[in-house]
């Protein structure tokens, strides 16, 4: 099975730290976020699919053509032109089910494997009562914990289900056209693209996590 990993992004709200480093290299602790999602990826992931964009040779060269037994592929995204953008430039080496990550956030091991036990699926994060003033993509959720809708840049709230990143699709996603991200860019987003399958009829499970690390600025390294 493969994993996507988004990691083309400019990562600006770094500041300083991304000047000359890509910011899935930067490090928490010993390790970079990226070794710390390779070293997290479900057992059955054997080759990673990596997007790389801005100062995208730095990664290539800290992870080369294979890293603990998996296969590494480069798929590259000239114009950042949004995370469905980056996605939908996968599809010649994307061949059946396939886990989707971004290149920053921390996630699980096994709140992934449980994840990849669905055929479509989002992992959601049940925000605690700190919520650091942040704004969240909320996730609306039907009986069945089903994904109805995708809701960006609400307030925090205790208990608000929200968008960690981290999905498990198959071919069925190239489907489907890319949906415009709707921040006022050219840009055309994944969770927008995501709803967009829901609505047509696809049962997209939602699946809890028991730990998540957004990491959007420097305090969160």
């Amino acid at each position: 099975m493969q994993a996507v990993i988004l990691a083309a992004g400019l990562g600006t709200r770094m500041k300083e730290l991304t000047k000359d480093v890509p910011k899935p290299l930067l490090r928490s602790g010993s390790e970079t976020l990226l070794e710390q999602k390779l070293k997290n990826l479900p057992d059955a992931i054997g080759e990673v699919v990596i997007v790389v964009g801005y100062l995208g040779n730095r990664i290539r060269e800290a992870l080369g053509d294979s890293r603990s037994g998996r296969k590494m592929t480069y798929v590259v995204q000239n114009e950042l032109k949004g995370t469905g953008h980056a996605l939908s430039l996968c599809e010649p080496v994307l061949t059946d089910r396939f886990l989707v990550l971004m290149g920053d956030d921390l996630y699980r091991k096994e709140d992934l494997t449980e994840l990849l036990r669905h055929p479509l699926a989002v992992l959601a994060w049940n925000l605690p009562d700190d919520t650091n003033g942040r704004l969240w993509a909320e996730l609306i959720r039907g009986e069945k914990g089903e994904l109805l809708g995708i809701v960006e840049k609400r307030p925090g709230r205790p208990g608000m289900l929200i968008n960690t990143g981290a999905y498990a699709l198959d071919r069925r996603f190239f489907d489907h056209p890319l949906e415009p991200a709707g921040n006022d860019t050219a840009e055309f987003g994944l969770p927008q693209t995501i709803v967009r399958m829901a609505k047509k009829g696809e049962e997209i499970k939602i699946v809890p996590a028991s730990w998540w690390k957004n990491v959007t600025e420097p305090g969160d390294l």
